[in-house]
């Protein structure tokens, strides 16, 4: 499910009445609990929080254009999804999720490389997202992305 949206409030007045509080309440999750430097907008068609140009300004190496991104949140056909390059990129951080994960939410994770799938919005772990949020600053994102993209 693609929405087209020029702002966050516009994104999220476009969804569906089920999925509103949700988006709503994952969106002031993360913003609440990254590290200053992150900023939302719209990437990808979806809510995103990004590294932005002042203080990357190489960008994104597929298209140095775009910002460099961290966090997706997006509304899909039958889930909604919180995409965290973190986790793809640190397999610590992968494992401390896939870890903590079950402390959390009874039902089983479902989830790509970065990619986190609620099916059900209801089991949503906000705790956890917080805490997921609050292990990388920009500083440390940037340096683990160069590491991984510039070899």
């Amino acid at each position: 499910m693609t929405i087209d949206a020029n702002t966050v409030d516009e994104y999220i007045s476009k969804l569906p009445e089920e999925r509103k509080t949700a988006v709503s309440k994952l969106r002031e999750t993360v913003k609440s609990n990254l590290p200053a430097g992150f900023q939302e907008r719209i990437s990808y068609k979806m809510i995103g929080y990004v590294v932005p140009h002042e203080v990357y300004p190489d960008g994104y190496h597929c298209d140095p254009k775009l910002p460099l991104p961290f966090i997706n949140i997006a509304s899909q056909k039958n889930f909604v999804a919180l995409y965290h390059s973190g986790i793809y990129a640190n397999p610590d951080l992968h494992d401390w999720f896939v870890t903590e994960y079950p402390k959390h939410v009874k039902t089983k994770l479902d989830m790509g490389k970065s990619c986190v799938r609620f099916k059900k919005v209801e089991t949503i772990p906000y705790d956890l997202i917080a805490e997921l949020c609050q292990k990388m600053t920009p500083e440390d994102w940037i340096t683990l992305y160069e590491k991984n993209v510039k070899r």
